[in-house]
């Protein structure tokens, strides 16, 4: 078997070419540089060798590699993925503690003959689009709760009464559309009332009346806020942004809800699941034939507890080992606490956790582990959810 290993940057890679087979370096590490010509002369190195006996192998690390990945399959070879935890356990191994490009890609090397490695299937070549989206939809949602907590900051500082006002709650259609027109409460208490009041009635459907609009204006005239320009702009600009994040969060939940409803997916019929958790986790595990038991998708997601143990001593309790994919596990722990709400077969195992003396995020953790055999079956076997 002839192995390629690619350690993967941001500018430059470095490839190494070995044949297990007979031991022997057909290519010690040299440049490939991130771009057609570089992407060319490691093809040219690999292409009159039998496809079926060559695997080449990179660390899962961002996003640098995908170009490569969509490369080499588009010619057909076969592509193994690594987990970087798995190379840095075999540098630890080695008496010289080397890191650098050049020694990384020959250990990658070492990876794939002792089978460190998920092959990458056509299925996960499709998810990566889906995959990408997902990840994107996380960080924006991220973002966006970073600029309501920002908001409430700028507004705590410049009309802190507001926020007893909405119930600290910022985060709704009236606030924001007060915000936009006036910022400061010199600004609400010198508006008129009729066209204060018109603003809350229209923009809260009738929640919010003419009492509450005085009510306003008399929290305004007597507010402590400080009188600063600088924050009304931030206040004015940061609800835009948030408006902004959240109109982009809902196209991209549109566009995977599509392809959720066209793929016919089998994880949305557990009650709790929608659409978007479906597709991080089905876009996370990718090709459920990569991993040959439960137990394997547990560890891969990082909801495997890490063991503790030495001469006689063995642990009593242990926490999850959290060294698998952090985005999977954030969705898998947020189906688990969803599907315990829906179902009462999960939800009487939550239960059975807490009486235990399990805290709540101990609890879904195991509520996430049974989640993760009912999916692992599911997407075996093709079989929609079934507790019967």
């Amino acid at each position: 078997m002839i192995y390629v290993g690619i350690d993967i940057a941001k500018t430059n890679h470095y490839a190494s070419i070995v044949n297990y087979s007979t031991g022997e370096v057909l290519e010690s590490p040299f440049l490939v540089t991130n771009n057609k010509q570089g992407f060319d002369l490691l093809y040219s190195k690999i292409k009159d060798f039998n496809k079926e006996k060559v695997l080449i192998g990179l660390e899962s690390t961002a996003h640098y590699g995908n170009n490569l990945i969509s490369y080499f399959h588009e010619k057909q070879f076969k592509l193994g993925i690594i987990n970087p935890i798995q190379t840095a356990t075999l540098r630890k191994t080695r008496i010289r503690k080397v890191k650098n490009d050049k020694v990384d890609s020959t250990l990658i090397c070492e990876a794939l003959s002792l089978g460190y490695y998920n092959l990458l299937s056509d299925y996960d070549i499709k998810l990566l689009e889906i995959k990408s989206l997902c990840r994107f939809h996380k960080d924006l949602k991220d973002k966006a709760s970073k600029a309501k907590i920002q908001l409430k900051t700028y507004v705590d500082q410049l009309f802190p009464e507001l926020n007893s006002f909405f119930k600290d709650n910022l985060d709704i259609k009236t606030a924001h559309e007060l915000l936009k027109l006036y910022q400061s409460p010199e600004d609400i208490s010198k508006v008129n009332l009729t066209k204060l009041s018109n603003l809350l009635i229209k923009s809260s459907r009738g929640k919010y009346d003419k009492s509450r609009a005085i009510e306003l204006k008399i929290l305004a005239s007597n507010s402590v806020g400080i009188n600063n320009y600088a924050l009304s702009i931030q206040i004015k600009m940061t609800i835009e942004l948030i408006e902004l994040l959240e109109s982009q969060i809902k196209d991209i939940e549109k566009q995977v809800s599509n392809f959720i409803k066209k793929s016919d997916n089998v994880i949305t019929s557990i009650p709790g699941i929608g659409d978007m958790t479906a597709a991080i986790i089905i876009s996370e595990i990718g090709d459920i034939n990569r991993f040959n038991n439960p137990s394997q998708v547990l560890a891969f997601a990082g909801l495997d507890p890490s063991v503790k143990q030495s001469g006689n001593f063995n642990a009593s309790s242990t926490r999850m080992s959290k060294r698998g994919s952090s985005i999977l596990r954030y969705a898998l722990i947020l189906a688990a606490n969803n599907v315990q709400l829906n179902t009462k077969t999960f939800n009487d195992y939550y239960n059975s956790k807490r009486l235990q003396g399990k805290l709540h995020y101990n609890a879904l953790g195991h509520c996430a582990g049974k989640l993760v055999r009912n999916i692992f079956y599911m997407l075996k076997h093709n079989v929609k959810f079934n507790l019967d």
